[in-house]
């Protein structure tokens, strides 16, 4: 008995021990507060150059809730072990980043710590932040510390364990994170060299457009930009990994991140509609031009299915007639009116050519399935039009039937395999929450 306590007594202590370098290893001091900041040592310059760069970092979208003002956090991210709620990140000094200095927010971008010293989860990208030039950084500072400050308490996020003790953070850093600066290639193009720097840094493209591992770890080398998830959606290949009809050219690219729209391609849905909206598409052209030129230099420009645009399309028109199967038959009734290259009266907004729609070539019905489900209620730009929802119009088989038609006749890809069954679980992951009625109480 007396050798079993002496044994669980050293148990104990090098648990403690164990515990006590942890915890002096992870602990990352709290910043001193800033009582009130001047803003007047801020240029005009600078602070406009801030509002590009907080475009391009995607700022609004992400600490902005539905409904609320814009930056004061409170948007839900639903993940595996929880849901982590974005943060205010005007410059309010109680619920807001009004008492950060300039280096309690250096460290938060480039080290993912945040001024009171408790780590980042990297559902803020600070892996590609941290790539960062000071000079931009200090404008994106000077930009946020200018906007009005609103006083706004964001709910708590609620991880379960054991991924509430954010000092486990410490870990994925010391595999995720290589903090600083990103550095020039001097065998490319300065052009080539100001895309790269924007995609992978404030950008942070790869966040979703790189598969992760089981530590939710973005995938480097090949696997880099190779295509992703995001809230749901599959975020595709942005690399010559793209299953595509045709290579995005750099002009594909530059009219899909001003307008939200490539005729090559496709309309922007899901999470990248605002992300053309709030962000890309209120860049400069010079910057847009270099992500262009940078992207297109993974996608080689001889890649395309035989024939033009032009030519893909026409033959899918072509398949329309007979309609000798139901889901030539659906696409005639729901889909043919703004679909149509060459019939029907014209639509307002723009009439994209679902042979050349990116989503059908992907392996993954999903995002397919999505538009179908909740149509396009939130375009990246008024001009391009909505969708209209057909939850209520089409049930599982009619969807399946409609997908794989478009899949087989325009994309002239195998169908997709259970796609039914894909639909119904969409639909229910999908389905708008209830709403109260007029008296308060559920129907």
């Amino acid at each position: 008995m007396h050798k079993i306590k002496k044994i669980a007594g050293l148990g104990a202590l090098a648990v403690a021990i164990i515990v006590a370098v942890g915890g002096i290893a992870t602990w990352q001091p709290e910043m001193v507060q800033t009582e009130l900041l001047d803003t007047h040592n801020f240029s005009q310059a600078q602070i406009e150059k801030g509002e590009h760069l907080a475009a391009l970092g995607d700022c609004a979208v992400c600490h902005t809730r539905p409904g609320g003002e814009r930056n004061t956090g409170g948007l839900a991210m639903e993940i595996p072990f929880g849901t982590i709620y974005t943060s205010n990140i005007t410059p309010d000094l109680e619920t807001g980043i009004g008492r950060w200095s300039y280096p309690a927010f250096e460290r938060a971008m480039r080290h993912g710590v945040d001024r009171q010293g408790n780590y980042l989860y990297p559902a803020f990208p600070y892996t590609a932040f941290t790539r960062t030039s000071d000079e931009d950084l200090k404008a994106l500072y000077a930009y946020l510390m200018t906007q009005p400050a609103v006083h706004y308490q964001p709910p708590k996020t609620s991880l379960h364990f054991p991924f509430n003790i954010r000092q486990g953070i410490v870990t994925w850093n010391w595999l995720y994170l290589t903090p600083g600066a990103m550095q020039p290639d001097a065998s490319q193009s300065k052009e080539w060299n100001r895309g790269a720097y924007l995609t992978e840094g404030l950008g942070h493209c790869s966040a979703c457009h790189s598969p992760r591992n089981f530590l939710f770890g973005e995938q480097g080398g090949s696997k880099h930009l190779s295509g992703g998830v995001a809230e749901g959606w599959t975020a595709p290949a942005l690399t010559a990994n793209a299953q595509l009809p045709l290579a995005w050219s750099q002009r594909d690219l530059l009219t899909f991140m001003q307008t939200g729209y490539s005729a090559n391609h496709g309309v922007a849905a899901g999470p990248m509609a605002p992300v053309i909206e709030e962000g890309l598409s209120q860049l400069p052209p010079e910057d847009l031009q270099a992500i262009a030129t940078y992207l297109s230099s993974f996608h080689p420009q001889e890649k395309s299915l035989p024939g033009k645009a032009p030519e893909i399309s026409r033959l899918a028109e072509q398949s329309v007639e007979p309609l000798s199967s139901q889901g030539a038959r659906i696409f005639s009734g729901a889909c043919m009116a703004c679909h149509s290259q060459e019939k029907g009266a014209q639509m307002q907004g723009i009439r994209p050519s679902l042979a050349l729609n990116s989503n059908l070539y992907s392996s993954s019905p999903d995002n397919a399935i999505r538009v179908v489900l909740s149509g396009i209620q939130h375009p990246a730009k008024g001009e391009l039009g909505y969708m209209p929802a057909f939850r209520y119009n089409l049930n599982d088989e009619q969807i399946a039937a409609l997908l794989n038609y478009l899949r087989q006749d325009f994309a002239k890809q195998k169908p997709w395999p259970d796609v039914q069954q894909r639909v119904a679980e969409l639909r229910a992951e999908t389905a708008p929450s209830p709403q109260p009625s007029p008296t308060g109480r559920g129907s």
